[in-house]
């Protein structure tokens, strides 16, 4: 389980890159976090994460306080980033190893095999990272994530640059990663995807988070019938106007 409690962030005075966010998301759910760009998504990321300090409030992953607790908040979740250019000196299978070793993953040979292999980078993990395309980047950090079986996956435009069939296989394995009892918190512009893999979404814009939901409550309060894409834009705009 992932819970903000009243959280805030501003880069300058006056500002709120995330504004007094309150939300909850539960095990057992895909859960979509939407916005346009500049809306408080990654921030919010980078605070659930501990890669920033926020101004106010409480973030807590499993009931560890990510601020006061770190090693142990930090040990219960996978994050993707939004840019997967990191440790672009050392080898695929330096990088991994890496992780397992943090995570104190028993079985890596077994983990990498498995999961290099399904995400299409097994034969290049004699490669260094840099040589990699910017898809198989993505996907050898998809790996090192979910290396050490976390509960809570947190994915930041996780499907950006992935292959068709890499991207099917990473949404059967968030669906069944959910089903199974666990959390999957992921952003994304693939509004598409969100409808269709989501159990609830959140839409947020310019920090503050309008609306949280299944897409059927979001059609009885906004719509009638409609895409998430329509009434996204609509409600986005209507901010936007005022």
């Amino acid at each position: 389980m992932i819970e903000f409690r009243n959280v805030s962030k501003s880069y300058k005075k006056g500002t709120y890159a995330v504004d007094h966010l309150d939300l909850t998301v539960n095990d057992g759910e895909i859960f979509g976090f939407l916005g346009p760009n500049g809306a408080g998504k990654s921030t919010s990321i980078r605070m659930l994460t501990g890669i920033l300090d926020p101004d106010e409030g409480e973030i807590y992953l499993d009931g560890y306080e990510i601020s006061k607790e770190p090693l142990e908040a930090k040990g219960q979740f996978g994050y993707v980033p939004d840019d997967p250019d990191q440790f672009l000196n050392l080898r695929g299978i330096e990088y991994l190893n890496f992780l397992a070793e943090i995570y104190g993953v028993e079985n890596r040979k077994e983990k990498i095999e498995e999961l290099t292999k399904r995400f299409g980078i097994y034969d290049v993990l004699n490669n260094e990272i840099e040589s990699y395309s910017h898809g198989m980047r993505q996907k050898a950090v998809l790996c090192g994530a979910l290396l050490h079986d976390p509960k809570n996956w947190i994915l930041d435009e996780p499907m950006t640059g992935l292959d068709p069939r890499s991207s099917f296989d990473l949404k059967e394995r968030m669906r069944k990663h959910a089903d199974e009892g666990n959390c999957v918190f992921f952003s994304t512009h693939v509004l598409e995807v969100a409808e269709k893999l989501c159990d609830r979404v959140g839409i947020i814009d310019k920090g503050k988070l309008l609306f949280v939901g299944t897409m059927e409550e979001l059609r009885e309060r906004f719509a009638e019938d409609g895409s998430l894409e329509t009434l996204f834009l609509e409600m986005t705009e209507h901010v936007e106007e005022n």
